[in-house]
């Protein structure tokens, strides 16, 4: 059985109906009112021309101009690297290099690696973001809350978490920048294979990265409720914020704290490439 495509998991982001049919019958109308014009005047009799008027030249379409990259990254040798179908091997030894074989296997999906991490970055800060497009494997364990009808978060959620943080403290923020900036053309192929063509996947990254550090300190007990299956936060300003701040709150206050804290060191590795173009 196939696996299902980036864009079967985000239904509820369709990129925009291809141009191709619509170009397609300009060209046909095109060159049929071409065809027709050359018959047409090929079986008139002669008559007699009046003088030329030099018709006045239309000005050329401009094209549109692409949008203005906010967080340029210095430009990679893609020459070095392999197509984004077989960059599964080169980011599994590269990412495993960084977090180690062991924190790899137990917490990373080994395939399809460099298109789930560009899905799921570009779906956090949206209101959902599917889980099979995640690039890591489902945290261990089952959710936990407190209560019945009037049910809460319950902290020890928090310890779930755990096998994450420690790679997420341990990572160095400059090396993985790194081995970002190296492989980033196939980033950008990745993100224009969902539908984001003159798009830049970075300026996505960074605003991902900002979302996430927006996302609120929620102290006092989480109140829940359970309409179907899953529970949902019972504060509708929380519940409609972004995926990826919601993640952030259910993980826990001092998770949160230190993910930010290496999201700021990312943020800050970034703009330093930037620098460096």
């Amino acid at each position: 059985m196939d696996s299902p495509s980036i864009e079967d998991e985000r239904p509820y982001l369709r990129p925009e109906p291809s141009s191709l049919p619509w170009v397609l019958g300009s060209v046909a109308l095109a060159l049929a009112a071409g065809i027709g014009y050359y018959y047409y005047s090929s079986q008139r009799p002669a008559e007699v021309s009046a003088p030329a008027v030099a018709a006045k030249p239309e000005p050329a379409p401009q094209a549109p101009t692409p949008p203005a990259i906010l967080n340029p990254l210095p430009q990679a040798e893609s020459a070095s690297l392999p197509t984004l179908e077989n960059s599964d091997s080169m980011m599994r030894e590269a990412i495993a290099k960084l977090l180690g074989r062991n924190a790899f296997e137990n917490l990373l999906a080994p395939d399809r690696l460099i298109p789930r991490i560009v899905a799921t970055i570009d779906n956090l800060p949206r209101r959902t973001a599917p889980q099979r497009m995640m690039p890591l494997h489902a945290v261990p364990g089952g959710f936990r809350a407190n209560g019945g009808e009037h049910a809460t978060l319950d902290p020890s959620n928090a310890s779930r978490y755990a096998p994450y943080l420690r790679v997420v403290e341990a990572v160095p923020a400059s090396a993985l920048v790194a081995l970002y900036v190296q492989a980033y053309p196939l980033f950008q192929a990745a993100y224009e294979q969902l539908g984001f063509g003159g798009r830049y996947f970075n300026d996505r990254l960074v605003e991902a990265i900002d979302d996430l550090l927006a996302a609120p300190e929620v102290s006092a007990p989480i109140r829940l409720l359970r309409p179907k299956v899953l529970y949902e936060f019972a504060d509708p300003e929380l519940e409609t914020r972004s995926a990826g701040q919601k993640i952030l709150i259910r993980i826990g206050t001092d998770n949160a704290r230190k993910v930010k804290a290496k999201l700021r060191e990312l943020r800050q590795e970034l703009a330093a490439a930037a620098t460096r173009r």
